[in-house]
C-alpha cells in the first residue's frame, strides 16, 4: 500500500510523540519501600507520598508495611531484594536489626537510603533523609516554655517526662534536643519533675505506643500528684499526647477549675490537631511528607542518572560503623494560632478534615 502524504505525517506525529514520552516505570526500575505501621496516620501519609512521587519520576514502587513486627519487615526487605529492586528505602522499626538484609543488598547492588529512621551498625546505608530531629525537640520545648511563660519568669511549674521509643535513633535526637531547653529550668528549680524520673532510660516509650504511655501517666498522677498539680507533660509524638491527655481528663483536668497541663507533640496528626484546637494539646511539630519524599526520590534519581544526591549534613548522623550523608528538612511549630493557615492553606489537610 501507498502511503499517502497525510498517512506519513500521521505516522511522525506518533513517532515524535513516542520519542518525547516520559519513561515508563518499569525503565528506571523497582524502588522497595519499607515502612513500619499503618497503625499512626504519618506512616500512612510517608507511604502514599513515596508512592505518587517515585511513579511521578518514572519508578515502580513495591510499598510494603510490617506492623511494627521486626521479623515481618526483615522478611518483606528480603523479598524486595530477591525481587530485583534497584533501591531500597527504609523507615526502620528498630533501626539496629538490620545488617545482615542490609548486606545482601548491597551484594545485589542496591542502593539504601534510610528514610526518617536512622539505621544503625551497617556501612551499607548510603543515604539518610529526615528531619533536623534535634530541632524538633527544641521547638516541642520551646513550645512548653512559651505556653507556661518560662521567660517571663513564671514560675515553678510540675512537668514530667516523656520519650519516644528507645529502639528508634531519633527518640534521643528528639529527647535531647528538648532537654536543651528544658534542663536550665529543671536545674534553676522553675520546672519540678515531681517523680525524679528523667532519661530515655527511665522515660522512654517503646514502639511510641500510646496505651504505654496512658499507663505510665496514670501511674505518676496517682504516685506524685494526688495533691499536686502537673503544669506540663512533654510529648514527643501525637499518639503518646492522646493516651497522655485521656490520662489527665480522666482525673479531671480540662474541667472546672482544672486546667490542661501544657502538653506538646508531634506529627500534626488530625486526632491531636483537633485536640489543639480544642484547647487540649497545646502544640504539635508539623513535618511535611510530601517534602520528605520529593528529597528522597530526588537522591533516588540522582544515583540513578550518575549524580551527586543533595546532602546538607554529612557529621551528625553517625550509625556506629559510618556518618551517614543526610538531608534535613525543617520541622514547624503548631499551636492554635497557626494550625489552619499552615496546614489547609497549605493543602496538607483540607478544612473538613480538622473540623
Amino acid at each position: 500500500m501507498k502511503l499517502t502524504r497525510r498517512m506519513m505525517g500521521g505516522l511522525a506525529a506518533a513517532v515524535a510523540l513516542t520519542l518525547t514520552m516520559p519513561a515508563f516505570a518499569q525503565d528506571k526500575g523497582a524502588v522497595g519501600v519499607s515502612m513500619p505501621t499503618k497503625s499512626s496516620a504519618r506512616w500512612i501519609a510517608d507511604g502514599d507520598n513515596m508512592v505518587k512521587a517515585l511513579e511521578a519520576k518514572g519508578y515502580k514502587a513495591s510499598l510494603q508495611y510490617a506492623e511494627d513486627d521486626i521479623p515481618t519487615q526483615l522478611s518483606q526487605i528480603e523479598n524486595m531484594v530477591s525481587s530485583g529492586v534497584k533501591y531500597l528505602v527504609v523507615a526502620s522499626i528498630d533501626g539496629t536489626t538490620l545488617a545482615d538484609v542490609l548486606q545482601q543488598a548491597h551484594d545485589a547492588g542496591i542502593k539504601v537510603i534510610a528514610y526518617d529512621r536512622l539505621i544503625r551498625n551497617s556501612p551499607n546505608v548510603d543515604y539518610y533523609t529526615t528531619f533536623d530531629n534535634f530541632q524538633v525537640g527544641v521547638l516541642q520545648a520551646q513550645s512548653i516554655e512559651t505556653g507556661l511563660g518560662l521567660k517571663d519568669g513564671k514560675g515553678p511549674f510540675n512537668i514530667e517526662l516523656f520519650g519516644g521509643s528507645p529502639d528508634d535513633n531519633n527518640a534521643f535526637f528528639f529527647y535531647n534536643g528538648a532537654m536543651s531547653v528544658l534542663q536550665p529550668y529543671i536545674d534553676s528549680g522553675k520546672l519540678v519533675v515531681q517523680s525524679g524520673q528523667t532519661g530515655m532510660d527511665k522515660v522512654g516509650t517503646l514502639r511510641w505506643d500510646g496505651a504505654v504511655a496512658q499507663a505510665r501517666m496514670d501511674n505518676l498522677l496517682s504516685s506524685f500528684y494526688s495533691d499536686k498539680r502537673v503544669d506540663a507533660v512533654l510529648s514527643p509524638y501525637d499518639g503518646l499526647s492522646i493516651g497522655i491527655l485521656s490520662s489527665l481528663k480522666g482525673v479531671g483536668y480540662g474541667s472546672g477549675d482544672m486546667k490542661m497541663p501544657v502538653v506538646s507533640g508531634q506529627d500534626a496528626e488530625i486526632p491531636s490537631v483537633k485536640s489543639i484546637l480544642a484547647g487540649e494539646q497545646y502544640s504539635t511539630i508539623y513535618k511535611d511528607t510530601r517534602e520528605l519524599a520529593k528529597v528522597t526520590v530526588d537522591m533516588i534519581d540522582a544515583m540513578g542518572t550518575g549524580g551527586q544526591p543533595q546532602i546538607n549534613d554529612d557529621k551528625t548522623y553517625e550509625n556506629g560503623v559510618k556518618v551517614v550523608p543526610a538531608y534535613l528538612l525543617k520541622p514547624v511549630l503548631l499551636t492554635k494560632e497557626n494550625i489552619e493557615k499552615t496546614l489547609v492553606d497549605g493543602g496538607y489537610y483540607t478544612a473538613d478534615q480538622i473540623k
